[in-house]
């Protein structure tokens, strides 16, 4: 009964995030990060930051690690870059070939 539950609610939240915005390409993200580290201040990278989340899930759920600890260190730079002010966009740039390497 337990798992039931947990399968049930993975189903739900899963398909929440399948069913209310499509999964981004990596593509797609790499070109908004490299818009980021031009200006890190623009809403596309405020909303970088919740489209690599559904990467992010999707590729756990796949079990790509790899790919997803390099997801996690881009997301976490455009965060750092994004709301703290005294941060280089040079992380951002940083990330890029990791991404693209493991994923």
């Amino acid at each position: 009964m337990k798992n039931l539950t947990f399968l049930l609610l993975k189903f739900l939240l899963i398909s929440n995030f399948a069913m209310a915005d499509t999964i981004p390409t990596k593509s797609k993200i790499l070109k908004e990060a490299s818009y980021c580290i031009k200006d890190s201040h623009a809403q596309v990278c405020k909303e970088l930051i919740s489209e690599i989340e559904k990467l992010q899930l999707l590729v756990f759920d796949q079990n790509r690690f790899k790919c997803q600890t390099s997801l996690l260190g881009m997301q976490s730079a455009i965060i750092e870059v994004y709301f703290l002010k005294n941060f280089s966009n040079e992380r951002i740039s940083f990330t890029i070939p990791y991404v693209i390497k493991n994923c």
